[in-house]
């Protein structure tokens, strides 16, 4: 058992993506908000993100690191913030529960073929951080 405060958070992250990439189950002593009883989980990782900073009652929540996996004691999918857990031990153990699919999946429309000009602007389309940008300079075909 490695208890997160005596070690960085780098080295429980690399910990943590290490056990994903080897599909191995991890038990992690999980401290909730708001709550002072620990709670003890066996869950299988499917990735870790970072969470949006929420802006609530003039306090500022999130911006963390959360962990996307499977709890194997209810079976479903659960978040958990890295910043909760206190101890975590990774087992050889393989996964044996399957991640739901995703069900907000909206298929994109077929891309033109046989306009150069439809298609880059297309593309441009799908990205929404470049949508707006436009070339100084016309592209030679």
């Amino acid at each position: 058992m490695k208890l997160t405060k005596n070690q960085p958070a780098t080295k429980t992250l690399a910990d943590l993506y290490r056990a994903i990439d080897r599909q191995h189950a991890v038990t992690i002593t999980y401290l909730k908000p708001g709550e002072t009883e620990p709670t003890v989980r066996t869950i299988e990782i499917a990735e870790l993100r970072t969470a949006s900073l929420k802006v609530a009652k003039r306090q500022i929540t999130g911006g963390g690191i959360v962990i996307i996996a499977m709890c194997r004691l209810r079976g479903e999918r659960r978040e958990f913030h890295l910043s909760g857990v206190l101890a975590y031990t990774v087992h050889r153990i393989g996964y044996v529960l399957t991640m739901p699919a995703n069900t907000t999946y909206e298929a994109p429309e077929p891309a033109p073929a046989d306009d150069a000009d439809a298609l880059f602007f297309y593309e441009l389309a799908r990205d929404r951080d470049d949508a707006d940008y436009r070339p100084r300079v016309r592209l030679a075909a």
